[in-house]
């Protein structure tokens, strides 16, 4: 879906968004306008915050993250990823085309923006692919970071396997105390045919982020008992999630190309709680999978700044054990663990994110894990509580209704 030029127009109108031209192929002559956004505290802390995806928007989504940020001392710059909303098109109006992006370039974009903020370094704050985004940047302009807030953040294509593994032995196997119980009901549940494998991968994991293993105790009691309304609405829910196109939003539609190209080698393996499932069928839209071509474990020992790895212990995505090694291999690195969260505070839980850019601004990174329950009791209204609270109603729904007979 190609984004409504009227509405770039009344974005590039916006206070603090700017273009700065950049190449289609690093070597090429033309030119396309890379958009970006700044806002904030004039003299504060220069923050360059990544969003994930990759697809994710800049300039429309975090309006509010930057206005909080603002308020708590930070020089936000946000910068659109080429082939998304202000940075999809070329000059002449078509799309950028899929071999023009690459994670080498737009962490080459980031440093072109910042050259435009005459900024020479920067805490440097990345969630998801965003936090890869942000440790390829490091890796070829480590002399622009400050300091780094790598948030639910990916590190290799070998993270797709692990992550298959750690769900299963999670919630399949039942690895944990917690887990044990759901674990034997969810393999009845495929035993007898209730649900299917494929659709363990699409529902369960989902419910677990956001409302942990009693919420999905919940639904596999309702399920067992036939009432799947609840698991038909996180289905589609999760549908939408990994085919959502929503101009100056998220757009996967042209930089799922840096995903498949060189992030996901694995397909669906015909077992349950499979997160390759969800994109097997977009695969044949990208290129093939051709490899990484940045090494980043092997970059990371060279990262001498202050670093915070957030991550939280329902995220199924960037699994904990992922970020326990990053937080390893830097040099003054922290993993900061939060026992009631899941993937992205960018996205769902910004005062986190906050707290660390701040901390890692002013050294103070390895003093976060004292703060984080804290953080997680005074938690406000966010995305993922409301989500959670959604999924405990259709289930209070579901459980109303008799057991089958």
């Amino acid at each position: 879906m190609k984004p409504p030029l009227k509405q770039a127009e009344n974005l590039l109108r916006m206070p603090g968004v700017r273009t700065v031209p950049r190449p289609v192929h690093p070597d090429g002559d033309e030119v396309f306008d890379l958009g970006y956004v700044r806002e904030g505290a004039a003299g504060g802390v220069p923050l360059l915050v990544i969003p994930g995806g990759p697809g994710m928007a800049s300039v429309l989504p975090y309006r509010m993250l930057r206005r909080d940020a603002g308020r708590k001392g930070f020089d936000t710059v946000m910068v659109e990823h080429r082939g998304v909303g202000l940075s999809r098109r070329r000059r002449d109006g078509t799309d950028l085309p899929m071999d023009a992006l690459t994670v080498e370039a737009a962490a080459d974009d980031l440093a072109a923006v910042l050259d435009d903020c005459a900024l020479d370094r920067v805490v440097v704050w990345g969630s998801s692919y965003g936090g890869y985004l942000a440790q390829v940047f490091a890796a070829r302009h480590g002399e622009r970071v400050a300091g780094m807030v790598l948030d639910s953040a990916l590190i290799s294509a070998a993270d797709g396997e692990e992550v298959r593994e750690y769900v299963r032995r999670l919630l399949w196997d039942g690895a944990t105390a917690e887990t044990a119980g759901i674990a034997g009901k969810l393999r009845k549940l495929v035993a007898d045919g209730a649900v299917t494998a494929e659709q363990t991968s699409r529902v369960v994991p989902v419910v677990y982020e956001f409302g942990g293993a009693p919420m999905v105790d919940r639904l596999l009691e309702a399920a067992a008992r036939g009432r799947t309304g609840t698991w038909r609405r996180v289905t589609r829910l999760a549908d939408r999630d990994t085919e959502a196109s929503v101009p100056f939003v998220m757009e996967f539609d042209l930089v799922g190309a840096v995903f498949y190209r060189n992030l996901h080698p694995i397909g669906p393996d015909g077992g349950p709680l499979d997160p390759a499932v969800g994109f097997a069928d977009k695969a044949e839209r990208f290129p093939a999978f051709e490899g990484e071509t940045v090494d980043l474990p092997a970059a990371q020992p060279g990262f001498t700044w202050p670093t915070a790895v957030l991550s939280g212990a329902r995220d199924l995505r960037t699994v904990r054990p992922v970020a326990e090694r990053t937080a390893e291999r830097i040099p003054d690195a922290e993993l900061v663990p939060f026992a009631d969260s899941g993937h992205s505070f960018l996205d769902r839980f910004r005062f986190a994110g906050l707290l660390a850019a701040a901390a890692v601004a002013n050294g103070r990174h390895h003093d976060l894990p004292a703060y984080t329950a804290r953080a997680e009791a005074r938690r406000g209204p966010t995305s993922a509580k409301a989500i959670a609270a959604y999924f405990s109603a259709c289930l209070a729904l579901d459980e109303r209704l008799p057991r089958r007979r």
